[in-house]
């Protein structure tokens, strides 16, 4: 018996995560352009148009900036399985879930595996990165910008110089980070970055954009291997440690992204439309702009979130500005409240992982989701929510709270 299925008939929702978060309109509508050959003259164009833009975001001047195919994760391993060699030393801090995951990349490519700790909810001291980078000598520091599991930011502008003086790369997770806050590739001194779409870009998963300097390009170099049913006879060469991966062999991606346009794989054509659009959106509005919008929506939800009695888990001077972690109540069921938001409400929170499940609520406010109607919705929201629930908190404070800031912001701009 045929069975028939019905057209894609999505709820509507105010998606409130630390991502994937909602997509701007002009995004949806640049991925419903017609489709071109990967190599059509007009696609091309859009390609190096995008690296053009992408360079701009990663605020650098490095040569190489491009996407890999993929979600976020694709971009972290292209580069690390492109950089590792078997033996070589990696190291890697670890404040939060997305540390670990460095960790199990380079693991599985060969490495020497070496990482620090700290408790989730604090960031390293600069200082006892780079004394462990001088003791190890690592090639590769592996480390995390933005840590989402935990809403907390590591600063970087001391440990890449000391990496670039020590002669050890730094390889950064900007996933969370890009596009929302500074990422400042050249003036932290960073050799490879990687950024996600799904966040500050406002764009769907699928692409990782990444950057890379002439330090790494070096070792792409020395570890090529051209695949043979497109390689010349000027590409054979023995090479002693070829990069492990196919699809995410960065030496290869340079190539099909370079002036060369060998054939790698088929471009994801509509999300290169789709991130393109993002990135003219977000040059539109200006770096600085942009950077100020997210500080400006924050200020307000934590606000809110202080006036209605509640608590922060990250309320710390290295607090990721695009995401906030909210203490449950003791005596609240965290699942049944973001359950509640979610059937009644059509508004999507996060909870977290590891030891921090079921013990914080994660808001994000990211890019197109980081709007003033979306956070007096979510604190109005919450609010009746956690009534509902019996919760000790102070009633009608929340929005109150958050329009306070608004009005002292819209006060700052009359008065400017």
């Amino acid at each position: 018996m045929t069975k028939y299925y019905q057209e894609i008939q999505a709820p509507i929702r105010t998606i409130m995560t630390p991502g994937p978060v909602e997509v701007d309109p002009r995004v949806l509508r640049a991925m419903a352009t017609p489709i071109l050959g990967q190599f059509d003259p007009e696609f091309t164009r859009m390609m190096n148009e995008t690296m053009d833009m992408l360079r701009q975001t990663f605020q650098t001047n490095n040569q190489w900036a491009f996407p890999v195919d993929g979600t976020s994760r694709s971009g972290l391993e292209a580069v690390l399985c492109s950089l590792i060699e078997p033996g070589d030393k990696v190291l890697v801090p670890i404040f939060g879930r997305f540390g670990h995951l460095l960790t199990e990349i380079a693991e599985r490519y060969g490495a020497e595996l070496h990482f620090m700790e700290c408790p989730w909810g604090e960031v390293f001291d600069q200082q006892a990165v780079i004394d462990e980078v001088r003791r190890i000598q690592p090639k590769i520091l592996a480390i995390v910008h933005g840590e989402t599991s935990t809403g907390c930011m590591q600063p970087l502008d001391k440990i890449g110089p000391a990496c670039r003086k020590l002669g050890v790369l730094t390889v950064v997770d900007a996933v969370a980070t890009i596009g929302g806050t500074q990422v400042k590739v050249d003036e932290w001194q960073l050799d490879a970055v990687i950024g996600g779409t799904q966040k500050c870009i406002s764009v769907p998963s699928g692409m990782a954009p990444i950057t890379y300097n002439d330090r790494v390009e070096r070792i792409l170099a020395s570890r090529k291997k051209v695949e043979r049913g497109v390689a010349l006879d000027s590409d054979e060469r023995n090479v002693a440690q070829p990069i492990r991966s196919n699809y995410l062999d960065v030496s290869q991606l340079q190539d099909y992204w370079g002036p060369r346009r060998l054939n790698h794989h088929t471009e994801a054509t509509s999300m290169l439309y789709a991130l393109r659009e993002g990135l003219r959106i977000l040059l539109s509005e200006g770096l600085e702009e942009r950077f100020k919008r997210h500080k400006l929506h924050e200020k307000a939800l934590v606000a809110g979130i202080r006036g209605m009695g509640l608590g922060l888990f990250n309320d710390v001077a290295w607090k990721l500005p695009v995401v906030t972690c909210v203490n449950i109540p003791a005596g609240v069921d965290g699942e049944s409240v973001r359950s509640m938001l979610l059937n009644q409400f059509g508004i999507e929170i996060a909870s977290s992982f590891g030891p921090l499940h079921g013990q914080i609520w994660r808001i994000g406010t990211m890019g197109y989701s980081c709007r003033k109607e979306n956070i007096l919705f979510v604190l109005s929201a919450l609010e009746a929510v956690l009534i509902r629930h019996n919760a000790p908190i102070v009633i009608g404070q929340g929005v109150q709270k958050a329009l306070d800031v608004y009005d002292e912001a819209q006060l700052d701009v009359a008065q400017s």
